[in-house]
């Protein structure tokens, strides 16, 4: 079956990002194994100086052309890949994708600040928010599972109830005097036919969203450099009620990989992002990357 038509609207969205991402480029490409590796890799350049001592950035991979490409450098990009043939996934997980059923981009800039403890909490709160706006005292239906996962909430949490709908991957790279954050951002648009049974499948579409891959992500790219640019002056801080009104594993039972911990009950996230876990030996701060969370289906 033939895949439909995409128009993304590269310039439309670098005309709405240009003011808070200076320097930005925007960049489709129809196939690429990974945007956050593509990123990371474009970002890890040679500085030669010149006579009159300018730095010159010597690129060491190669990406297709779109509205604004350049070179090589270390200014915001955000590259979008129709399909991705790798994506990757927290610890090395896979990510699936389909073209057209998913929308995947990376976002890579300079954030000038010392801590950026609870990053991936904060994008996961802006794109929830975008996505799932919360008004007249509804519940919300996408829910943010710590540290990066966005559901699709069918009703109340027990044992393990609600289904993947996305998720987000950061890192990061040295760029001469400067640190890079590389935001990787895979979301389910459509129905998929191969799914990851671990933790089910929830698509945008359940939530009744007629919107494209390229729709959805002219939804979120402004609302997503509103908080980066938020998190970068105020840190965590700024989202931690909203991600409070997501939290999936408040109050329910876990059980975790941390050596010292095990199990315990959740109580929510600390002002620096980290997961409270509250265990038989007390209160036990789990930090992004150390462990691996799983409801606990006896107990949730």
């Amino acid at each position: 079956m033939t895949e439909p038509h995409l128009t993304w609207g590269a310039e439309e969205l670098w005309l709405q990002l240009r003011e808070l991402l200076p320097g930005l480029s925007v960049e489709v490409v129809e196939r690429c194994a990974s945007t956050n590796t593509a990123l990371l890799e474009r970002a890890r350049v040679e500085v030669r100086p010149e006579p009159d001592n300018a730095e010159v950035l010597v690129q060491r991979s190669v990406e297709s052309a779109a509205f604004g490409r350049r070179a090589a450098d270390v200014q915001p990009c955000l590259l979008v890949a129709e399909h991705q043939s790798s994506g990757r996934g927290r610890m090395g997980r896979s990510w699936s994708s389909a073209p057209g059923a998913s929308l995947t981009f990376s976002l890579s800039l300079p954030i000038a600040r010392a801590d950026w403890s609870g990053l991936s909490l904060a994008v996961g709160v802006a794109l929830a928010d975008a996505l799932d706006p919360l008004g007249g005292g509804n519940a919300p239906r996408l829910g943010l599972k710590w540290p990066n996962d966005l559901w699709l909430m069918d009703g109340p949490l027990d044992g393990g109830r609600g289904r993947k709908l996305g998720g987000v991957l950061i890192e990061t790279v040295s760029a001469g005097s400067l640190r890079l954050a590389v935001i990787g951002v895979g979301l389910n648009v459509r129905p998929l036919t191969e799914v990851d049974a671990g933790t089910g499948f929830g698509c945008l579409q359940e939530l009744g969203s007629t919107d494209d891959a390229p729709a959805v992500l002219h939804r979120i790219a402004l609302p997503l450099a509103q908080a980066l640019r938020r998190f970068e002056a105020e840190g965590f801080a700024a989202f931690a009620a909203g991600y409070a009104r997501r939290d999936l594993l408040a109050g329910h039972a876990l059980r975790t990989t941390q050596s010292g911990a095990g199990e315990g009950i959740a109580r929510g996230i600390d002002a620096g992002g980290a997961l409270q876990l509250e265990t038989p030996q007390g209160l036990v701060a789990i930090h992004s990357g150390e462990v691996s969370v799983r409801l606990d289906p006896q107990n949730g």
